[in-house]
């Protein structure tokens, strides 16, 4: 159970880095309040899945999804424009997240 919650901690911060920047630098009360929102869940999941995983282990992966996850929504919802090499050093994240894993 603790890797879902850390899957779900890893997506829900993918989700409120969305979130605040819909949110305008806080302007837009609906999407500051589900940025909020998310926040709440995803370290609510990450406090869940560090009661028995390594916090060695959690945080880096919990961030690598958040990362890769972003970098993904920005391209498909925003638009941004992705270098390739960029493409490389996001594959690169992917595979330290599975190496942390397979390691731990």
């Amino acid at each position: 159970m603790s890797w879902t919650y850390l899957i779900i901690a890893g997506i829900f911060e993918t989700i409120w880095a969305t979130f605040m920047k819909l949110s305008h630098g806080f302007t837009n009360l609906n999407y500051t309040i589900l940025t909020i929102v998310g926040m709440i869940v995803s370290f609510y999941c990450l406090a869940k899945a560090t009661a028995t995983l390594p916090l060695s282990l959690a945080y880096p992966i919990w961030t690598g999804i958040g990362a890769v996850g972003t970098v993904i929504i920005g391209v498909i919802l925003f638009g941004d424009k992705v270098n390739p090499l960029t493409w490389v050093f996001v594959g690169l994240l992917l595979i330290g997240i599975v190496g942390i894993k397979v390691t731990s």
